[in-house]
């Protein structure tokens, strides 16, 4: 083939290639938000919230020193975020791998060889007589370049720019959980000495309660009911206290975990905390756009389907032939100082054009699975953001209606101990029997603990619509 007609059929060939560029794959499906899920929440209407834009730092509105302390200790130590932070380094490596791509690949070489070839293969040489022995040097570059016609490189490159992102996004993620799981324990920990704090002032209630029915029986006033009553209530509240213990230091130890540390190094001041995190303002959520952009599962759900749409661009781009451009230099001679020499030049370059035509059909399957693979990202991006949505209005809602039940409960509790005074003073008085001073004791009793137990709800659900606006992740991480 002569030099013009090769022109002729690299020109040809290459706006063909140019042309089938323009069909060598879908694009990415579009990630729409539901228009109804952009406006305000529907919990957002309640006095104890407002519209405000969310904080990332959404812990300082506690104004709580140790639990900011806390948090900034997870920040630094928790292990799952330091392994979310590796995995992140990993996927931003990929990435710069993968723009490698755009750019040629060379290869240089050096070698000094000394070989002899079979006297069989050397013509004229006389009968019993070994071929001469030959040192042979050589250096050279050699070059290639991919004409990325057809985009499989640039869709390389934009899935594992996509796949950073996710990862990105992911490491977001651990952040929210570990904020929020941190001032959980921190808080469970405060509630579980608070209620332990109530049940120890009702167990000295009652044992005074159980001291006086024994003096009273002792002296010939009581009976034995009385005794029996009074000790049994005394023994019920007296069993709430191991359970109410075991469970501040499962949240005490489960804090040192989020830290960072050992059981045995958990927080001296959490432990030592008496009553669990309050708000003295609404919290702020903003609206249904500003949630679904702050969300890192969203965002991370979004990486991934732009990911998975740019390899269906990949696995259509292997349909088409790989055009690469390639090259070398170098000299070779028989003697090292020979190699600079201008005869001893060499160089070679030219197209390469490499099809696998007989695997079509496979490639046809995997544009397939990646196509499925991509129907499905979308998907998840579609019920994520509905599962975000359905988070947020579920905590807003467990928000202030245990704010509505706690506020019956302080009624019913302030009522409760109103009765037993009243009690008390008509049992001295002699207008009442002693058991319905002991069923008036058990009522405030059970007011006391399930008004304790709806402090710890208010701010666990406070905590969990925190975590559901995704606080606790920088943008610039």
């Amino acid at each position: 083939m002569t030099r013009n007609k090769t022109l002729s059929f690299l020109t040809a060939a290459a706006s063909s290639a140019l042309l089938a560029a323009c069909a060598v794959g879908p694009k990415a499906p579009p990630a729409d938000l539901p228009v109804a899920g952009t406006g305000a929440f529907v919990g957002s209407a309640s006095p104890t919230v407002s519209t405000a834009a969310a904080r990332d730092d959404w812990w300082r509105l506690y104004e709580d020193p140790t639990l900011d302390a806390l948090i900034q200790q997870a920040f630094a130590e928790n292990n799952e975020l330091e392994a979310a932070f590796a995995n992140l380094r990993a996927v931003r490596a990929s990435l710069s791998e993968a723009r490698v791509g755009r750019f040629p690949t060379t290869t240089t070489s050096a070698q000094a060889q000394r070989s002899r070839a079979s006297a069989a293969t050397v013509q004229g040489l006389p009968a019993g007589q070994d071929a001469p022995e030959i040192d042979t040097y050589d250096v050279g570059l050699q070059a290639s370049y991919e004409i990325d016609l057809f985009g499989r490189v640039e869709s390389t490159i934009r899935a594992a720019r996509a796949d950073a992102r996710a990862a990105e996004a992911a490491l977001a993620t651990v952040q929210v959980t570990v904020a929020a799981e941190t001032t959980r324990a921190y808080a469970d920990t405060c509630s579980a000495n608070a209620q332990i704090a109530v049940a120890e002032r009702t167990l000295e209630l009652q044992r005074n309660t159980a001291e006086l029915t024994q003096t009273l029986l002792d002296g010939g006033a009581g009976t034995g009911l009385d005794v029996a009553s009074a000790r049994a209530a005394l023994a019920q509240t007296a069993a709430t206290l191991p359970t109410l213990r075991a469970a501040r230091n499962e949240a005490l130890f489960r804090l040192a975990t989020l830290t960072g540390v050992t059981p045995a190094a958990a927080s001296q001041a959490a432990a030592a905390c008496v009553r669990p995190p309050e708000l003295t303002q609404p919290i702020p959520v903003g609206d249904g756009a500003a949630l679904l952009a702050r969300r890192p599962d969203v965002r991370e759900a979004e990486a991934n389907l732009a990911a998975a749409a740019a390899r269906v661009n990949v696995a259509t781009a292997n349909l088409f032939p790989q055009i690469s451009l390639g090259g070398s230099i170098g000299s070779t001679a028989l003697e090292s100082g020979e190699l600079s020499d201008d005869q001893n030049f060499r160089f070679s370059f030219g197209p390469l054009i490499s099809w696998s035509f007989p695997n079509v059909f496979a490639a046809r399957a995997q544009i397939k699975a990646a196509g499925a693979r991509s129907d499905a990202a979308l998907a998840t991006f579609d019920q994520t953001v509905l599962t975000a949505l359905q988070e947020t209005e579920t905590a807003l809602s467990n928000y202030a209606n245990e704010l509505d039940r706690r506020a019956a409960l302080t009624e019913a509790r302030d009522q409760a101990a109103r009765a037993a005074d009243l009690s008390r003073l008509r049992f001295n008085a002699g207008a009442d029997s002693f058991l319905l001073v002991l069923d008036a004791e058990r009522t405030q009793a059970a007011a006391d603990a399930a008004l304790a137990q709806s402090d710890a709800l208010v701010t666990t659900y406070q905590i969990a619509l925190f975590r559901a606006l995704a606080g606790g992740w920088q943008a610039d991480s």
